[in-house]
């Protein structure tokens, strides 16, 4: 399945664009998770037994018990939708309409996981994957959640200072809007990104790459007469 994208709208009239995550990444998500409860469970295993002996099948069969019904809704819900096999493929649970998922939804999702795994391998839920457009299974569908895939965190470069610098041609008014809006989200964009949108005003800057950022910078302060 490929990963798709859905656009939801907040009440502020923000369109958000969710990158919804297919079958495969989920699938590895879960199988990271599941070995590393498996992990915890040999780990446990071995201290209780070897304190407590016999006992510590009792103190097991409830720390089992926990980790099977809370180990992923703890995850989702304090740590931004993020379980570690999650982290791990870079996904995140969310809300339907972009929300930070709460308890009752992601209890809810991870409960109907009963219903997903049947009859065997999660094959209902596989199937309900494929057909749905955002690759959701049965417990996301009736949770109203989402997984998707999380923007990786990219080094911001600050806006450098640079002096004003008349342009070498006339600007239209909405030409001039557009250098002054670089210059102010040009701070929130990657490098590589500053110097993507300056190539495209080469024939103002005369220039490309971090020489036209530059120059554009000091265009938009002419511009504002930050002289």
């Amino acid at each position: 399945m490929l990963d798709t994208y859905r656009q939801v709208v907040t009440p502020e009239g923000v369109a958000l664009h969710l990158r919804a995550a297919g079958a495969v990444p989920r699938a590895l998500a879960w199988m990271i998770d599941l070995a590393l409860r498996a992990v915890i469970y040999v780990a446990l295993f071995r201290a209780l037994v070897g304190l407590f002996g016999e006992a510590g099948n009792a103190i097991l069969g409830l720390a089992v018990f926990v980790m099977t019904w809370f180990y992923q809704v703890l995850f989702e819900v304090l740590m931004q939708g993020r379980t570690p096999g999650k982290w791990a493929l870079g996904l995140r649970v969310v809300a339907a309409d972009g929300a930070p998922v709460g308890w009752m939804a992601s209890f809810t999702r991870n409960l109907l996981r009963v219903v997903d795994a049947l009859p065997v391998c999660y094959a209902v839920g596989l199937i309900t994957s494929l057909i749905d457009p955002w690759g959701r299974r049965l417990g996301d569908m009736v949770a109203g959640t989402l997984v998707v895939h999380a923007a990786r965190q990219t080094d911001i470069r600050a806006a450098a200072i640079s002096p004003p610098l008349a342009p070498s041609m006339v600007l239209l008014p909405h030409e001039q809007a557009a250098v002054v809006a670089f210059a102010e989200r040009g701070p929130n964009l990657t490098a590589a990104r500053q110097a993507e949108l300056a190539d495209l005003t080469e024939a103002l800057t005369q220039a490309r790459g971090e020489t036209a950022v530059m120059r554009l910078y000091g265009i938009a302060n002419w511009l504002l007469g930050r002289r």
